[in-house]
């Protein structure tokens, strides 16, 4: 049985329909209006080998904010769909070069949310199509609704482009190694929260 979701979410700021599937290929649609967004979501959803589909209407009028943070939070919420009833090895790590840049990601799908990131200073960048300090957001908004402890680290970089996908590479690889299936509840509780 294939270990899918989908969701839809709207609010006065966004209307998002999402769906995933964790036991993909890596094969995407994605349009959230934010190219460069897109383009990130893309190489998560290819180095994570979940398939993912995702159309968002935001208020890009105002900024990217909104669509982003809540492309975090339903994509959130559909990992721990998916995953729901499953035992996964919980734990992934990963670190992604992207020429000058290097980027760690180590996480705990474990059902406690708990975000520790440090961009390297990617928040006082602003590169054209997207706003550095939104990595964060997205990376919160989604490590709270999918209850996984993430730790992400942009270890260093000076191309606000590279270090960006760095992280959302690693974050993929980690992702893909943290929702892979297990034969057994990776605790010795007997279960994840």
């Amino acid at each position: 049985m294939k270990r899918e979701a989908f969701l839809e979410r709207t609010t006065k700021e966004t209307s998002i329909s999402l769906y995933l599937c964790l036991d993909g290929s890596g094969k995407t649609e994605i349009d959230t209006g934010i190219g460069f967004f897109d383009h990130m979501l893309t190489a998560l959803a290819f180095h994570g080998r979940f398939d993912l589909k995702l159309k968002a209407l935001g208020d890009l009028a105002v900024d990217m904010h909104h669509t982003v943070e809540d492309v975090g939070i339903l994509l959130g919420k559909a990992l721990a769909e998916a995953a729901k009833g499953t035992a996964v090895r919980r734990y992934g790590t990963a670190f992604v070069p992207m020429d000058e840049a290097l980027a760690r990601t180590v996480l705990d799908v474990s059902g406690r949310s708990f975000l520790c990131f440090d961009g390297a200073g990617i928040d006082q960048k602003y590169f054209p199509g997207f706003d550095g300090a939104l990595v964060a957001e997205f990376l919160r908004a989604l490590s709270s609704n999918a209850g996984i402890t993430l730790h992400s680290k942009i270890e260093y970089g000076s191309n606000a482009h590279h270090m960006t996908e760095a992280c959302f590479k690693s974050l993929g690889q980690a992702l893909r190694q943290g929702y892979a299936p297990s034969e057994e509840v990776m605790s010795t509780k007997g279960l994840l929260d």
